[in-house]
């Protein structure tokens, strides 16, 4: 179904007019950003924004950066894209770890090439660490030098998570507290920091960064859908994804033989799918599985929503 602005109560002038004191009349938002849990329709706000108002959709989704799972990441299907530029969508081999740190620096460059192009960033996605950066900026931890990073990874590999985590709480215990012992990734991370800069990784995230946004001048949009009603579709739009192609999508996937710690194999719905191919798993059970890792992360979305993003503008389709 085509959705229009007005299925959310807004017009084009809500999207256009200027929000900043001080702005001239006529300036546009510098972006809309527009946030929301799984399943809220926050998409579709963000195709019809940019189809009406001239705009760019661009992506600020962890998991809907990665090529290979189009389906089962909810990525926007081929109609939408010819329908309106989209930036950031499939753009990164599942085999390669993809950080904040280049989210931020891509999305301010598309951010910029839309701007100069007369056209409205619509900036859309589900990961609020990704909007927090955008418009507070990341810590400045220096560069890692290459020699540091390539033995930690390699350590990641290697050594269990739980003996890593080990190690980095005798180092920096602040930060260990704050990352489970099974998240290899983030724990090599705090591990190579400390090795190459000699202070925490806690210190580091104290520091105050430099926004690519400020969100005064932006719209900000979070998608409000009742609880009840989002695990429903949530629900149906796994059995969808199911008759459309994730199950191809996570064989493929599961073919190029990846660590498992990769953020790509952690995208909702591949581990169950995974051990549904293998003979593990039933496919009412893999799928019911998937269900209920989609409900815990809408979970932890909202949380996430209403302690981060209570000024934003809370919109619903009518």
């Amino acid at each position: 179904m085509d959705v229009r602005l007005r299925d959310y109560g807004l017009t084009l002038d809500d999207v256009t007019r200027a929000p900043a004191a001080g702005q001239a009349a006529g300036d546009r938002p510098a972006a809309v950003l527009i946030a929301g849990p799984t399943a809220s329709g926050k998409s579709a706000l963000a195709l019809a924004i940019a189809r009406e108002a001239g705009g760019v959709v661009i992506n600020a989704d962890s998991m809907q950066v990665y090529g290979v799972l189009r389906v089962l990441t909810a990525r926007p299907g081929v109609q939408e894209e010819v329908s309106a530029a989209h930036r950031l969508y499939g753009h990164v081999p599942p085999s390669q770890p993809y950080s904040v740190a280049q989210w931020l620096r891509e999305v301010a460059a598309e951010i910029a090439a839309a701007r100069s192009a007369g056209l409205l960033p619509v900036v859309v996605g589900g990961t609020g660490l990704y909007f927090k950066a955008l418009v507070e900026g990341l810590s400045p931890i220096p560069e890692i030098d290459p020699d540091i990073r390539a033995r930690w990874r390699a350590a990641g590999e290697c050594e269990p998570p739980a003996e890593l985590h080990r190690l980095l709480a005798a180092r920096d215990p602040e930060t260990a507290a704050a990352l489970r012992p099974a998240d290899r990734q983030r724990i090599v991370r705090a591990l190579e920091v400390l090795e190459a800069t000699g202070r925490p990784l806690s210190t580091w995230q104290r520091l105050p960064g430099i926004p690519v946004l400020r969100l005064e001048e932006t719209l900000p949009l979070v998608v409000s859908v009742e609880r009840t009603e989002l695990y429903g579709r949530a629900d149906a739009r796994f059995v969808a994804m199911v008759g459309e192609g994730a199950l191809e999508e996570v064989a493929a996937l599961t073919a190029l033989g990846l660590d498992i710690a990769l953020p790509a194999m952690r995208a909702l719905g591949v581990a169950p799918l995974a051990r549904h191919l293998a003979g593990e798993l039933s496919l009412e059970a893999a799928v019911a599985a998937g269900q209920q890792e989609t409900r815990h992360y809408i979970k932890r979305q909202l949380t996430w929503l209403r302690r981060y993003m209570i000024a934003w503008m809370a919109v619903s389709k009518k």
